[in-house]
């Protein structure tokens, strides 16, 4: 490993707390969690005010005055050391006062989406109910009929689900509008819907769907498909009528075919559970991957969800079919589904950084997971989400999502190269240790409090259990035996015997006792809390976008996106603690270590590799995207995602920078400097500038990429 400039003995301990926070740290922070008065007056008088107050909050749910008084004091610990509850607890949490009819859940999932107009009305209505109370929310749109399909009570030919979807859109765009905070949706589609192409291209029209991010459905079906080359039928359920008025016979293979579906009712379903859908056409399995491949290396979408492998994975595999996520894709949920999150900043558990003697401080790092696990725990109590379905939910199985941010952080400040062996074997065991501790705080809890309501409810077996599971057939369990939760999960879910390889004790006293949730891991990006309250350490598990860049930023009042001035936390580290010269592009000795390396510098593959070393011990799922140059070769950028599937990954997403599909929020100065805009004015002249340039437009100062942004996309002057 290259060492810092200075002698090792120059250095003392240090911890990442004592490096000054930026700017625009403190502006975010000011802006998005600082609790304020209905008159913009601060309450929260600093940073250390807002985890007094979140703290505060979260033990108040304790049982006795001597437990909420010592759990306030470690919880407040708990938050100076790294834990870092997700965005809406630390803007919601203790603040009902101000603002009653807030949420501190990030993540939900709609109910499912009938294929009625009724159904679909009922279900934005409830959508936007859940984005005033600030919370994300994903759909599932493929379970409405294509578009031209007859729709016998309305006697006429369905537009489909893309134009129902549009409505789902501009209703988030308003909520948010008036609400101040961005909505956030996810949209996730079945590859095999006959609609599927339109869903692929859909946000090739400016403007459209922009509060949506968008991801597939993919199967383990489609990706043979791919392999072998052949023809990939796209299909819709049909209903008994269906059959009768068309004249459809179901034995006729050229005709239906027989899919897991997530929708049974007034369909006709086999002996196998799976459904009858009618082949509308076919397409060749490559070509409708190519299509995929080519939008995403444009456009960076849709994602790729591989839902055959988040449901073989589900703890709760015995109750749940998961076909849609919150919107950046950590949380797999069920209809009505809602998780909360948080994250540890890594970077603070980093001693002696930029040395030969930087090490981590595994023990300090187990101790702060085991308060935080309590302190999610207990944020189920205060949830404060508007649906009576969604508290159902989440009260029943208590799940939450515990990560952390700042890896690649962490990684350049002990020495290490991100995607390198070494890395690799630290991502697998911090991500290890961190789900380690998690059971054994859930057994902790469980017997203190009691467990998951779930866990003690008894559930009937059935041949499709014993299908998906012949372990519990080798066990003597046969259908129509009842079985509690508890045995589901921790005996038979893959991912708790995976857990059991190294803790079996801990795993055969879930089994017995029950656990306190259902799932404690998930991997969040955590743009926004990384900036605002870990000094713009790497988000997530991602390496740093760069050591010296822009964020585009939202602005009440403003006309355009606001660029923002950042750089990353081990940039700011090592000028305070090594070098105050050094410069991402320095020469000399101003020049950054090697293992200073930035998300391009990453191969596809390497990004890769770090998510599946994770995944591994991550019960939910992980938010991460592969960023690659703007040149970087379709052909090689498309084996990414085959990559991923062999990796075993629940999910996958890239992101190229494309100036002329769209602005993204975070931006190099050099991508900008390299790009020419084109203004058409009200006398037709055309005005070129690059995307760095300041432009005077309307009374304001905008960036030229911001502004170009704006206007094509549409959003320009509402936000």
């Amino acid at each position: 490993m290259k060492l810092a400039h200075r002698k090792t003995s120059d250095f003392v301990s240090v911890h990442a707390s004592e490096i000054p926070f930026q700017a625009a740290s403190l502006d975010i922070w000011d802006t998005k969690y600082r609790l304020k008065t209905k008159d913009g007056a601060p309450l929260d008088r600093d940073i250390e005010d807002t985890y007094h107050r979140v703290a505060k909050a979260l033990s108040a749910v304790e049982a006795t005055e001597a437990l909420r008084e010592e759990w306030f004091e470690r919880f407040l610990r708990a938050l100076k050391s790294g834990a870092i509850p997700a965005g809406r607890i630390i803007s919601n949490a203790g603040a009902q006062a101000h603002k009653p009819a807030t949420s501190t859940i990030n993540c939900t999932v709609s109910g499912m989406v009938g294929d009625s107009m009724a159904d679909i009305l009922e279900k934005v209505n409830e959508a936007g109910l859940t984005l005033k109370a600030g919370c994300g929310i994903g759909y599932e749109f493929s379970t409405l009929r294509p578009k031209g399909a007859y729709v016998s009570g309305a006697g006429a030919y369905t537009s489909g689900p893309l134009s129902f979807m549009d409505i789902y859109d501009k209703m988030c765009f308003t909520v948010s509008s008036a609400g101040g905070r961005r909505g956030a949706q996810m949209a996730t589609f079945d590859v095999g819907h006959p609609d599927v192409v339109d869903f692929i291209r859909s946000k090739r029209e400016d403007g459209r769907l922009r509060q949506f991010n968008l991801s597939l459905l993919i199967t383990s079906e489609f990706m043979q498909a791919v392999r072998s080359d052949d023809e990939w039928p796209l299909a819709f359920p049909v209903t008994e009528r269906e059959i009768e008025d068309d004249g459809i016979d179901l034995e006729d293979e050229s005709l239906v075919i027989w899919r897991t579906w997530p929708v049974r009712e007034k369909y006709i379903v086999d002996d196998a559970g799976r459904v009858a859908c009618k082949i509308y056409r076919h397409i060749r399995a490559r070509r409708l991957w190519d299509l995929i491949m080519a939008s995403t290396y444009d456009f960076a979408e849709p994602g790729f969800i591989l839902v055959d492998e988040i449901n073989e994975m589900n703890n709760n595999w015995f109750c749940e079919n998961v076909r849609a996520t919150n919107p950046c894709g950590e949380q797999p949920l069920p209809p009505y589904g809602a998780c909360l999150l948080g994250s540890l900043n890594l970077t603070k558990f980093v001693l002696d950084p930029f040395t030969d003697r930087a090490r981590f401080d595994w023990d300090g790092y187990r101790n702060t997971v085991g308060v935080f696990t309590r302190m999610l725990d207990n944020v189920v109590e205060v949830n404060g989400l508007p649906l009576n379905e969604q508290r159902r939910e989440i009260e029943r199985k208590r799940r939450h999502g515990m990560g952390y941010l700042g890896l690649g952080s962490t990684l350049t400040m002990l020495g290490m190269k991100y995607g390198a062996p070494d890395s690799l074997e630290f991502t697998e065991r911090v991500t290890r240790e961190m789900a380690i501790e998690g059971w054994k705080a859930a057994l902790d809890l469980s017997r203190e409090k009691g467990p998951a309501p779930i866990m003690n409810e008894r559930f009937t077996v059935t041949e499709d259990m014993l299908r998906l599971r012949p372990k519990m057939k080798a066990d003597g369990y046969k259908a129509g035996d009842e079985v509690e939760g508890r045995v589901l999960h921790a005996r038979y879910s893959r991912y708790m015997q995976r857990i059991a390889e190294v803790e079996p004790e801990l795993v055969e006293g879930l089994a017995n006792e029950g656990a306190r949730f259902t799932h404690h891991t998930s991997i969040a990006p955590t743009g926004t809390i990384s900036l605002a309250l870990a000094n713009n350490a790497s988000n997530g598990i991602e390496p740093s976008f760069a050591h010296h860049y822009s964020r585009n930023v939202i602005r009440e009042g403003k006309k355009t996106k606001e660029k923002v001035d950042v750089y990353s936390f081990e940039m700011l580290a090592y000028r305070e603690l090594v070098n105050a010269d050094s410069l991402e592009d320095g020469v000399g000795v101003d020049t950054l270590p090697e293992y200073f390396v930035t998300a391009e510098d990453i191969t596809p593959r390497q990004h890769v590799d770090v998510q599946a070393a994770a995944q591994r011990w991550v019960d939910s799922s992980i938010s991460k995207t592969a960023n690659v140059p703007t040149d970087y070769p379709y052909e090689d950028f498309k084996d990414i995602y085959s990559y991923a599937h062999s990796k075993g990954l629940k999910g996958c997403t890239t992101f190229r920078f494309n100036p002329q599909a769209f602005q993204g929020v975070l931006v190099k100065e050099k991508d900008l400097a390299n790009t020419t805009y084109r203004f058409t004015l009200e006398d037709g002249s055309v005005v070129e500038v690059k995307g760095n340039e300041e432009i005077e437009y309307d009374g304001e100062i905008h960036s030229a990429a911001n502004l170009y942004d704006a206007i094509k996309e549409g959003y320009y002057g509402k936000f």
